[in-house]
């Protein structure tokens, strides 16, 4: 998922042809994420898990413990994952309230086998990372798109399209690597994360993860010398992506997978979950999965997409704040409760 490289960093500004590397293309040039997925027949769930009294009282009776549990006002919560002293605790705040909706308690539940206490803690523990990470949003968010858009520069990670099942698409590209390993590179990657939920379409809850490992030499500011992560860093990331974004893989699609990666994925697997592992595919066309209207031409797609920093950047932070601002205005229209439904939360004007 990362690539680790050994020579200094290079942040100077750069525009990069992600599109069409093997030579020009008449088609207008695209160097702006899409906003929304391809229209589809509208359909009333095309993603989410629902549950009600009549579907299993004994599952919807666990997650009314939950609910409440987090509901009681009172109660305060740790700001950082490990050791933190009672006395620090904090209560949760609106934006903490709005990312505790019905869908993520349905998600972590899920996670858990729908045993309620560990789902109790495990929410917990994900508000006290979220916090310490500098993503809970408000006074907690410290993570901002200027520390990791150096990160960016090269356009080592996309969020371009949707696929088939309407999922935003984040592509991951460890052969773009511009920048000498550090926390940074963690930072980033889950701040995309976060952006990729933030653009999240109604009646969705869950991404694809699009990784290409292909080499990128001529591309201005890319290591010329780099490797696979360490297999500690890969546990790291794994532990974080499965513990504290339970259901959100759609779907994991590796492609150009060259023989390194192949002894590291080996390594890694075994730490993946059977449920996450029935979503991956290995060297299968992007075509199979994503509609061609939103996928780049490299990719066999009908997009002449360009990777030009200056543009993209701006452009999808733009986006995710609009839609940010949408989510958060429509939890004050509802109530600012805790266990709203993301349908209604992502329902844009």
């Amino acid at each position: 998922m990362f690539s680790w490289g050994k020579k200094t960093e290079n942040t100077s500004s750069t525009s990069i042809k992600s599109g069409s590397e093997s030579g020009e293309s008449d088609l207008p040039k695209i160097t702006k994420p899409f906003e929304h997925p391809v229209e589809t027949p509208k359909e009333t769930n095309n993603g989410l898990e629902d549950i009600s009294p009549s579907d299993d009282k004994t599952k919807f009776r666990k997650y009314e413990i939950v609910l409440n549990h987090f509901r009681d006002l009172d109660k305060k919560y740790p700001i950082k994952e490990n050791n933190c002293p009672e006395e620090d605790y904090e209560a949760l705040t609106d934006f903490e309230k709005s990312w505790l909706t019905k869908e993520c308690i349905l998600r972590y539940l899920r996670a858990c086998n729908w045993d309620e206490n560990q789902a109790i803690q495990r929410i917990t523990n994900s508000i006290a990372w979220r916090r310490e990470f500098g993503i809970a949003g408000g006074k907690f968010q410290t993570l901002t798109p200027e520390m990791v858009s150096v990160e960016n520069e090269t356009g080592k990670q996309q969020i371009f399209g949707y696929d088939n099942g309407r999922r935003p698409c984040l592509f991951l590209m460890s052969g773009r690597q511009n920048t000498k390993t550090s926390m940074r590179q963690i930072q980033h990657l889950i701040f995309m994360l976060e952006t990729t939920l933030d653009i999240m379409p109604q009646n969705q809850d869950k991404l694809a993860l699009c990784v290409d490992f292909k080499s990128y030499h001529d591309v201005p500011g890319v290591l010329k010398s780099s490797s696979m992560p360490s297999v500690t860093v890969g546990k790291q990331v794994l532990h974080i992506l499965q513990y504290h974004y339970p259901e959100r893989l759609g779907r994991a699609l590796f492609i150009n997978i060259p023989f390194l990666a192949w002894a590291f994925l080996k390594i890694c697997y075994p730490f993946v979950d059977p449920y996450t592992k029935q979503k991956i595919a290995f060297d299968t066309p992007f075509t199979e999965f994503i509609p061609s209207e939103q996928l780049a031409l490299n990719y066999g797609g009908d997009i002449n997409f360009q990777y030009v920093h200056e543009e993209y950047w701006p452009s999808l932070i733009e986006l995710s704040s609009k839609r940010r601002d949408n989510y958060f205005k429509n939890f004050e229209k509802l109530g600012s409760e805790i266990g709203l439904s993301e349908i209604d939360l992502r329902e844009l004007d």
